[in-house]
């Protein structure tokens, strides 16, 4: 039988090809060049409180955090980087604006990179050529980081406004400046609150060079808002190839900016598979109130350490066929749950104890070594 072309589209790559970008190193970690999308956050604490920032450090690095940014806004904060540097078990990035001579503090304090804002700190064209021979003898990289909220009063008359051109050309001005004193080993990001002149800024650039690219929402907004914007953004660019880490800038504690940031790149395939819930949205045809089952089912598997998909289904319509589909799986109905493993049905607990069931199992499977 001849096949008939029904004019459907190739199905997309499991993942998506990557952007070829030449690579820089941050720390122990590689950006850019092919090198697996990092994750970044910045701490909230005042950097000048070592132990405090050491604390939030320590906590992102166990949510999944590859990269870690501090404000350094004064020189008693200038000063704690030394020590932070050397104590945080991640690489630590300095965030200079204003000050140009933070960033020579920065570099002599042994920080993993350095970002700058050319927008904001003084006369920064007239200290390239320094900061260049600085960062450069110390094997570093330098970060571009313009943002919507501080662009350079040039390119504001130019432009009007800022636009996805005025931030492109802002960041590939300054990369052009390094460039002629020798030194490449940069990174760029053209951040902007509204998502789609975020996506034109970076495709932008994307088409004119080859730097790896730092993406980010600015000033997203509280927790959903903000997730909602990034993961929209960030989905369209990862899934273009475009972007080589990410930061989520949400209205909340930088756990959670990490926590989201890893799900979207999971999403993407860009990230090995944690811990997934699959839950549905609930209807008239349920039996038990599957909001208030599906979060206690995720607090209870919170900081599970191992890669497990989890079905939390509330009726028989597609309960038991997404249960099956799971690793581990309920479908609930009349009071009870039936519990799915690898794809067959296992027991049924009563309501009250599905939470408890499915946790015994998953640490038996964990116990028995039948999980990664």
């Amino acid at each position: 039988m001849t096949a008939i072309d029904l004019g459907l589209p190739a199905l997309p790559p499991k993942t998506p090809v990557r952007r070829p970008t030449r690579r820089i190193n941050v720390g122990d970690v590689p950006v850019g060049g092919g090198a697996p999308v990092s994750v970044q956050t910045m701490t909230t604490t005042n950097t000048a409180d070592i132990d405090a920032t050491l604390q939030q450090i320590a906590e992102v690095t166990a949510a999944g955090c590859d990269i870690v940014r501090v404000a350094v806004p004064s020189q008693d904060d200038a000063e704690a980087l030394p020590a932070l540097a050397a104590k945080s078990p991640i690489p630590v990035i300095a965030d200079i604006h204003f000050q140009p001579r933070y960033v020579f503090q920065a570099i002599d304090a042994g920080c993993a990179a350095v970002r700058v804002n050319p927008g904001n700190i003084k006369k920064f064209d007239d200290k390239v050529r320094e900061i260049a021979a600085a960062a450069s003898a110390a094997k570093i990289p330098i970060r571009i980081g313009v943002n919507a909220g501080s662009l350079d009063q040039r390119l504001l008359d130019k432009y009007g406004s800022a636009t996805p051109q005025a931030l492109a050309e802002s960041a590939l001005h300054e990369c052009s400046l390094f460039e002629e004193h020798g030194f490449t080993d940069l990174k760029i990001a053209v951040k902007h609150h509204d998502p789609l002149t975020m996506i034109a800024a970076y495709r932008a650039l994307a088409e004119r060079c080859d730097y790896p690219l730092h993406l980010g929402v600015t000033e997203a907004g509280p927790a959903f808002q903000g997730a909602i914007k990034s993961a929209v953004a960030f989905g369209v660019l990862l899934a273009e190839g475009i972007g080589d880490t990410i930061r989520v800038s949400l209205s909340a504690p930088p756990v959670e900016q990490v926590k989201a940031g890893n799900h979207i790149l999971q999403s993407l395939g860009l990230r090995p598979r944690q811990l997934e819930i699959v839950s549905c949205p609930g209807c008239g045809r349920l039996q038990v109130d599957i909001h208030k089952l599906a979060a206690q089912v995720e607090a209870a598997f919170d900081g599970f350490p191992h890669p497990l998909r989890i079905a939390v289904m509330g009726c028989v319509v597609n309960g038991p066929g997404e249960s099956r589909e799971a690793d581990l799986g309920v479908s609930c109905g009349n009071g009870k749950g039936q519990l799915f493993l690898k794809g067959e049905v296992i027991r049924t607990v009563p309501e009250s104890k599905i939470v408890e069931a499915l946790l015994d199992e998953a640490i038996r499977l964990a116990g028995e070594g039948e999980l990664p």
